[in-house]
């Protein structure tokens, strides 16, 4: 696996640009969609300016352009490579808090 060579803040501005791209080609206003999202047209424009935006928001607006799936597919464990490393990770006790 490379590793991501973007920061946070350019992996923000990265999918604001995408976002508003994908409004565009929807053919929404920004006005509309935020509308159908239930949020503010400032939120919608704050985002889609400098990438600000809390995840509810950014998820409801994903919502509104059927892009959800996206989201719900992220931070998946890898898939084990081995019977003996799926067996280990089924048997293996999840920490409730970190340690360090």
């Amino acid at each position: 696996m490379l590793p991501n060579l973007l920061t946070p803040l350019e992996t923000q501005l990265l999918l604001a640009r995408r976002f508003k791209t994908m409004r565009l080609t929807a053919g929404y206003k920004r006005e509309t969609l935020a509308l159908r999202a239930g949020v503010s047209e400032a939120s919608l424009k704050r985002f889609e300016i400098s990438g600000e935006i809390s995840l509810k928001s950014l998820l409801q607006l994903a919502h509104a352009l059927g892009r959800l799936q996206e989201f719900t597919d992220m931070f998946q464990p890898p898939e084990a490579e081995t019977l003996a490393e799926l067996k280990a990770r089924t048997s293996k006790r999840i920490p409730l808090r970190g340690r360090i």
